[in-house]
C-alpha cells in the first residue's frame, strides 16, 4: 500500500477512534429525534434495524439530504462496503458490495447488486441513477439476498423506499443553484381526498453545464459534455378502506436529454522493457503520433477536463423510463397477504464518438438504443403459528422481460488510414520511421519500406505483395464514406418464476433460528439480426484453402517445431489486417446474419441464521446463505464464435447458429458465511460483521480495446495442464471476498450526531483460474493478470465518517446546521482486466453543508459543497478502442511474457466529479 493510502486509512481510523460509539447509517439526520428507531424491511417484515440478523445499512432521507444525494451514487459517502461508479452511459452503472459486482456497459449482463424501488426489481443498476424524488430511506443489504429478493442479488441489494402519501395536507419545495450553472427544482404535495384516500405528487427538474470542455485542435473551447437536463415525476394514491386493507398505486416517469459520456486520456505513454526488469519510457507513443496527425489533442493533465472529439459526433444520451405498480396488503387475521404488480418501460439512446478522440475512427449512430420492457408479479403470505413460536412467510414471483438492443457501430472517415498506419507502426519494436508518412503511411513509399523490413525479418518475398496490397485495401475503409453496422439488432426474452419461504423460529425468548429456501427457474430466448455494409472485408478474406498465398493462411499457419506462427511478426500483421478490416463484419456475413438460441436454468438459493440476544441491547448471529445470479448472453457481435483462444479472431470464420453458444455465460453462484454483532442503546450503537463469500462461475466483463469479453471465472485446486485447463473435480471458487465491517453511530449530546464505518474486504481471485465450471475452458488471454490478484473496483480498506450539529439559535425557534461527511479509500484497480495503467491511488472525498433553519424546520437556507477539496480520481478506466499497436502488446503488465516488446495501449477513463458548490432554499407546510 502506498504512503498516501496509509495516511488516508490512518486518518479515518483516528476519526473513528474519536467517535464515542456506534453506527447505523441513519445518523446525521438533523431533524429526527435523537433516539429515533430505524425500521427496515430487509426480511420483508418491518423490524427495528438492531433486531435484523443481516448486515444492513439504513440511510434515512435526512442523511441523504445532508450529504447532497439525489441518486444512489452518493451512497458511497455513507456506506463503506458499497462502491457505485458511472460508466460509458449514465443509463448504466457499476455497483460493488464487498468488492463484488458487475462492471461495464454491456446490456446483456444484469448486476450482482440488485436494485429494488418500492418493492419492484430494476434489472439494471443504472435505473437508480435517476432522480429519486422524496424517499423514506434506502437500505443497503450486504451479502447474497437470493432467498427473498431473487436471482440477481448474489453480492447484495439496494432497497429504496419512497415516501408514501399522507392523510394530512403537506407540501414542500426547494430550489438549488450551484456552479456549472446548476439548477434544481424539487417539490412535493400530499394530502387526503377522503378519510380513506390520500394522494401525493412529487417531482424534480435539474440542469447543469458539462464537467468537460470540448476543444478543437487549436485549444479553443467549442462546447462541453457530460451535462445534465432531466426531470422526474411520481404520483401515488394510498387507499385504506378499512384497517385490514391497504392499496398503494405508484406511477413514475423520468426523462433525460443530455450530452453524455465523454472520457479523458489518463495514459498516453509508450513503455519499452529493460533487459534487467522494469521499463523505460519512449520519447513518443506511435499511436499518439498517428492520432495527433488526424486531429486528436492530448492534454498534459486529464483533470483539466479538456476533450477533443470528431466534429459532428457529439455525445448524446436520451432516456425515457416509466412504470406503474400496485401494492395490496390485506390482513386476514391469521395471515397477511401482499401482492406487488408492476410494469416498467425503460429506453435509452446513447450514441456519438466511440473512439473518444479527435480522429474519426468509430462512432455509434443515432439509431442506437436499448429498451427493457418488464412485467413482475410477487405474491406473499405471512403470519405466525404455534402461539407465536413461528413467524412464517411463503411466496411466489414471476417476471417477464423483453430486451431490444440496436447497436450500430460505424467506421469513420479516418479509420482505414489509422488502421493501416497502426499495423505498420507496430511491425517493429522501435517507433517506426514509417510514421513520418502518417496519416498516409499506406503509400507506395511506406509499403515498400514495410515490405523490405518484412523480407529482412524472414518473410518469403512472394508473400510481401499479399500483405502490402491488403494494407492498401484496409486504408481505403471510410475514404468513400462511412461503413459498418446497419440496423444490427439483438432481442432477448427473459422469463423467470420462483417459489420461496422464509421462516423465523423463536427457539426461546432470546434465541431465533431463521430458515429460508427459494427455487428459481429462468428461461432466456436470444435472437439477433445483424447487418453490415462493409464491403472491404470480403475482399480481404478471399481465400484459397490450403495455400499460403492469402492473409488467412499467413495469419494462421503454425510452425509444428515451435508451436509459434510460421511467419513471425508478419502473421500478426496479417491477422491485424483481417481483424481491423472486418471489425463488425465477416466473410460470410455479420451481414444479413440471423441468430437464435435458448437457455434454461433452475437453481436453489437459501439461508440459515442463528441469532441470540443475551440482553435486550445486544444481538449476535451467525449465518450461511447461498445465492446466484442468472446466466445470459454477451450482446457483442465481435465475440461471435470466439472463445478468446483462437490464433486469429473467429470473425474470419463462416457463421452459423452454432456460434451463438460462444455468447453464453453461465449462472454465478456464491456460498457466504457471516458472523455478526449488533449493540444498540438510545445514545449509541455498534455493528460488527465478519464475512467470507466464495464465488463460482463469477461473471466477469471486460473491454479489451476491441470487444466486450464476458467469461465465467473459476479456480482450480490442482496445477493447470499445458492447455491451461483442469479436471472438473478440481474446480473450486474463482473469487473469494472476506473481511470485516464495523459501523458506529453516537448522539453524545442533544443535536449532535456522529457516524463512522470501516470496511476491510479482500476480494481476491484464486491463483489458478479457468473459464468454466467444468474446468475445460482456459482463462481468456485478455485476463492473464487476474490469477492471485484483487478484483477491480475493490479497495481493501474504506473508511467513512459523518458528523452533524444542529444547535438552537436563541428562543425564536431558529436552528443551524453544520454537517460534514467523508469517504477515504485505499488503492484499487478500476479496470476489470487489472492493467496496471488503470490503477487508482488511495483518495478521500468530503462533502459539507451549513445552513439556517426556521421554526419547526418550515424553511431553510443552506450552503453546500461536494468533493470540497476537489479530489481528482478515476471512476472506471478502459482500453481506448483500437488504440494500441496490437492486442498482445498493450500493457506494462505483460512485460516478461514471451513475445511482448512494448506497451503503448492508450487508456481512457470516466473521471470522478469535480468540486461543486451552491445554495439551496427550502420551504414546507
Amino acid at each position: 500500500m502506498k504512503g498516501k493510502s496509509f495516511w488516508l486509512i490512518s486518518a479515518g481510523m483516528v476519526a473513528l477512534g474519536n467517535i464515542p460509539a456506534a453506527w447505523a447509517q441513519d445518523s446525521g439526520a438533523a431533524v429526527e429525534p435523537d433516539n429515533a428507531t430505524i425500521i427496515v424491511t430487509a426480511t420483508r417484515r418491518a423490524s427495528p434495524l438492531s433486531d435484523v440478523p443481516i448486515a444492513v445499512s439504513a440511510v434515512t432521507a435526512q442523511a441523504m439530504q445532508n450529504s447532497g444525494a439525489t441518486d444512489i451514487r452518493s451512497l458511497n459517502q455513507l456506506a463503506p462496503s458499497l462502491l457505485l461508479s458511472s460508466t460509458g452511459t449514465e443509463a448504466n452503472a457499476s455497483a460493488r458490495i464487498r468488492g463484488i459486482g458487475t462492471v461495464g456497459d454491456n446490456p446483456g449482463l444484469e448486476s450482482s447488486v440488485a436494485v429494488f424501488i418500492d418493492g419492484v426489481y430494476r434489472s439494471r443498476t443504472g435505473a437508480g441513477l435517476n432522480e429519486l424524488g422524496e424517499i423514506e430511506r434506502v437500505e443497503v443489504l450486504r451479502g447474497p439476498q437470493g432467498t427473498l429478493f431473487g436471482r440477481n442479488a448474489s453480492a447484495g441489494l439496494i432497497n429504496i423506499i419512497s415516501k408514501a402519501p399522507e392523510f394530512k395536507l403537506a407540501g414542500k419545495a426547494e430550489i438549488t443553484y450551484g456552479n456549472y450553472d446548476y439548477w434544481r427544482l424539487a417539490g412535493r404535495i400530499t394530502g387526503p381526498v377522503s378519510d380513506q384516500l390520500a394522494l401525493s405528487l412529487d417531482g424534480v427538474w435539474s440542469k447543469r453545464d458539462g464537467f468537460y470542455d470540448l476543444i478543437d485542435t487549436t485549444g479553443k473551447k467549442v462546447g462541453d459534455t457530460n451535462d445534465r437536463d432531466r426531470y422526474f415525476l411520481r404520483g401515488q394514491a394510498l387507499f385504506e378502506p378499512n384497517d385490514a386493507l391497504s392499496i398503494r398505486l405508484i406511477g413514475d416517469y423520468t426523462h433525460r436529454d443530455e450530452s453524455c459520456c465523454g472520457a479523458a486520456y489518463i495514459e498516453t505513454r509508450e513503455r519499452l522493457p529493460l533487459a534487467g526488469g522494469g521499463y523505460r519510457t519512449a520519447p513518443s507513443n506511435r499511436i499518439v503520433t498517428i492520432l495527433s496527425r488526424q486531429g486528436s489533442v492530448f492534454p498534459a493533465d486529464p483533470y483539466d477536463r479538456d476533450l477533443t472529439i470528431t466534429p459532428g459526433r457529439d455525445y448524446v444520451s436520451k432516456l425515457k423510463d416509466w412504470g406503474v405498480s400496485g401494492e395490496i396488503n390485506y390482513d386476514l387475521g391469521g395471515a397477511k397477504l401482499t401482492s406487488i404488480t408492476a410494469y416498467r418501460d425503460y429506453k435509452s439512446q446513447d450514441y456519438g464518438d466511440y473512439d473518444y478522440s479527435g480522429a474519426d475512427l468509430l462512432y455509434r449512430d443515432p439509431n442506437t438504443y436499448r429498451q427493457f420492457r418488464t412485467f413482475t408479479q410477487e405474491l406473499r403470505a405471512q403470519g405466525s403459528a404455534f402461539n407465536g413460536v413461528l413467524d412464517w412467510l411463503v411466496g411466489g414471483y414471476y417476471a417477464h422481460e423483453k430486451l431490444t438492443l440496436e447497436d450500430n457501430i460505424r467506421f469513420g472517415a479516418d479509420y482505414g488510414r489509422f488502421a493501416a498506419c497502426r499495423l505498420m507502426a507496430g511491425a517493429d519494436a522501435q517507433p517506426s520511421a514509417l510514421l513520418a508518412l502518417a496519416p498516409n503511411c499506406a503509400s507506395p513509399q511506406g509499403l515498400a519500406g514495410l515490405g523490405q523490413a518484412l523480407v529482412n525479418g524472414g518473410l518469403p518475398s512472394p508473400l510481401v505483395p499479399i500483405l502490402t496490397g491488403n494494407l492498401t485495401r484496409l486504408a481505403s475503409i471510410g475514404s468513400a464514406g462511412t461503413v459498418g453496422d446497419v440496423d444490427s439488432r439483438y432481442f432477448q426474452k427473459s422469463e423467470n418464476w420462483a417459489l420461496f419461504t422464509h421462516n423465523i423460529v423463536h427457539l426461546t425468548s432470546r434465541l431465533d433460528l431463521t430458515l429460508g429456501l427459494r427455487y428459481t427457474h429462468e428461461t432466456k430466448r436470444f435472437s439477433a439480426d445483424l447487418n453490415n455494409d462493409n464491403g472491404i472485408c470480403p475482399l480481404l478474406q478471399a481465400r484459397t484453402p490450403g495455400a499460403t498465398n492469402d492473409l488467412y493462411e499467413i495469419a494462421t499457419t503454425i510452425n509444428p517445431a515451435t508451436g509459434q506462427p510460421l511467419f513471425g511478426r508478419a502473421a500478426a500483421l496479417a491477422g491485424g489486417i483481417l481483424t481491423l478490416g472486418c471489425l463488425g463484419n465477416g466473410s460470410t456475413g455479420l451481414s444479413a446474419l440471423n441468430l437464435n438460441d435458448k437457455m434454461s436454468d433452475g437453481q436453489f438459493s437459501g439461508t440459515a441464521v442463528l441469532s441470540w440476544k443475551p440482553v435486550d441491547e445486544l444481538m449476535v448471529y451467525g449465518s450461511y446463505s447461498k445465492g446466484y445470479k442468472a446466466g445470459g448472453y454477451n450482446l457483442d457481435r465481435f465475440q461471435l464464435g470466439s472463445t478468446g483462444l483462437n490464433p486469429v479472431p473467429a470473425v474470419f470464420a463462416p457463421r452459423s447458429d452454432a456460434d451463438v453458444t460462444s455468447l453464453r455465460f453461465a449462472a454465478e453462484k456464491v456460498d457466504a458465511f457471516e458472523v455478526g454483532l449488533k449493540y444498540a442503546q438510545p445514545k449509541w450503537s455498534a455493528n460488527i460483521a465478519v464475512f467470507r463469500q466464495e464465488f463460482k462461475d463469477f461473471q466477469l466483463n471486460t473491454f479489451n480495446g476491441t470487444s466486450f469479453v464476458v467469461q465465467n471465472i473459476n479456480g482450480c485446486d490442482s496445477a493447470l495442464t499445458t492447455a491451461r485447463t483442469c479436471a472438473s473435480g478440481d474446480v473450486g471458487p474463482g473469487l473469494i471476498s472476506q473481511g470485516v465491517e464495523l459501523e458506529l453511530s453516537a448522539t453524545p449530546v442533544r443535536n449532535v450526531r456522529f457516524a463512522g464505518g470501516f470496511t476491510y474486504a479482500r476480494a481476491k481471485f484464486a491463483n489458478r483460474l479457468v473459464g468454466s465450471g467444468n474446468g475445460a475452458v482456459p482463462l481468456d488471454p485478455a485476463l492473464f493478470l487476474l490469477p492471485g490478484s484483487i478484483n477491480s473496483q475493490a479497495p481493501e480498506v474504506v473508511t467513512t465518517v459523518s458528523a452533524s450539529w444542529t444547535p438552537s439559535l436563541g428562543s425564536n425557534g431558529l436552528s443551524a446546521l453544520f454537517y460534514v461527511d467523508g469517504r477515504m479509500s485505499s488503492d484499487f484497480n478500476t479496470g476489470s482486466d487489472l492493467f496496471p495503467e488503470k490503477r487508482q491511488d488511495g483518495y478521500a472525498v468530503f462533502n459539507a453543508r451549513v445552513g439556517i433553519r426556521g421554526p419547526q424546520q418550515r424553511w431553510a437556507v443552506e450552503f453546500w459543497g461536494q468533493n470540497i477539496f476537489n479530489q481528482d480520481y478515476t471512476q472506471v478506466a478502459f482500453s481506448s478502442p483500437l488504440q494500441s499497436s496490437s492486442p498482445d502488446q498493450s500493457s506494462i503488465g505483460q512485460f516478461g511474457r514471451p513475445g511482448n516488446v512494448m506497451a503503448n495501449q492508450l487508456i481512457s477513463a470516466y473521471l470522478g466529479d469535480p468540486r461543486t458548490y451552491g445554495i439551496t432554499l427550502r420551504g414546507s407546510f
